[in-house]
């Protein structure tokens, strides 16, 4: 063999060496994280601990695989429960990518049953105290928003009465937020006629009475389109005290392009009116396995802006 051909033939084969053990000490390791990194989205898409699971086992090698695939955002809803050690493994590393944290949410035990439509003083001072914990959580990771839920109707109490004790315990939350410079979004929810919050007027007007910085609207896009259509028309009537959106289409709430909603068309007109904040992808994966996955980043591909 001459040496030039000896020479590129030896650099080949150390070069597949590397990568094949650099395969094996890595579990997020596949053919799929094996390629160059791809283009990053131009909207700021933010999967899930579990999105890319076939992938990467672990959240971190996930997020690693998130990045490579173009995202530059992650959601985690359970961030405030996992240990302390976690979440600033996490934190180091979405430093070190330069990727952006979304909502988790605040979450006193079972959120949905400390209620704030009641009044009654201990769901208060249980939702105080979490909300003080969020901050502390929000300097250890870096994080900006959380996610509030009211919880249920109070049947025995007039809708007034509810709506007044939800905006009397908001305001003790944006209390401690906003020195902060943190933001609670409120989520209406399609998930349970009994909840209390569950449209975007409803949400616009308890923002507008809590009147803080800290306390603005999650809109997501899988609950309003099931709650109340009319998706684009709500959101520009909504659109001044919306700081935050999420995704999931319908039926089903999967990826964009897997039901009803023209993501596309939705896109492009949020971003039209300035929008640039994180895109949470709350929602499952159309078709199982690793091909389903490779599939839901074409899709979040056909549907991102130009």
């Amino acid at each position: 063999m001459k040496r030039r051909s000896f020479m590129r033939h030896s650099l080949t084969t150390a070069s597949a060496a590397v990568a094949f053990n650099g395969a094996l000490a890595s579990p997020a390791s596949s053919a799929a994280s094996l390629v160059a990194p791809e283009k990053p989205f131009n909207l700021k898409f933010a999967p899930h601990d579990g999105t890319f699971s076939n992938h990467a086992k672990t959240f971190l090698d996930q997020i690693q695989f998130m990045y490579d695939h173009g995202f530059r955002a992650i959601e985690d809803n359970g961030m405030l429960k996992r240990p302390k050690e976690e979440q600033e493994k996490i934190a180091s590393l979405l430093a070190k990518l330069g990727m952006t944290l979304g909502v988790f949410v605040v979450d006193g035990g079972d959120n949905w049953k400390v209620s704030l439509t009641t009044g009654k003083q201990e769901f208060k001072d249980v939702f105080v105290k979490t909300c003080k914990e969020s901050v502390e959580l929000a300097k250890r990771v870096n994080a900006k928003w959380m996610t509030v839920v009211p919880g249920y109707f109070d049947r025995t109490l007039p809708m007034g009465i509810q709506t007044a004790n939800v905006v009397d315990a908001l305001r003790r939350g944006a209390e401690i937020f906003e020195p902060n410079n943190l933001v609670m979004v409120l989520e209406p929810l399609s998930d349970n006629p009994d909840l209390f919050m569950r449209f975007s007027s409803q949400t616009y007007a308890l923002c507008k009475a809590v009147n803080s910085p800290s306390c603005k609207i999650l809109f997501d896009i899988y609950h309003m389109q099931r709650n109340e259509g009319n998706l684009i028309a709500n959101i520009d009537k909504c659109y001044d005290e919306i700081a935050y959106f999420q995704i999931g289409d319908n039926p089903g709430r999967k990826e964009p392009t897997s039901g009803e909603i023209n993501y596309k068309n939705i896109f492009k007109h949020v971003h039209e009116k300035g929008y640039r904040g994180v895109w949470g992808m709350e929602h499952g994966n159309a078709k199982p396995g690793q091909e389903g996955e490779l599939a839901l980043i074409k899709a979040y591909r056909d549907s991102d802006i130009a």
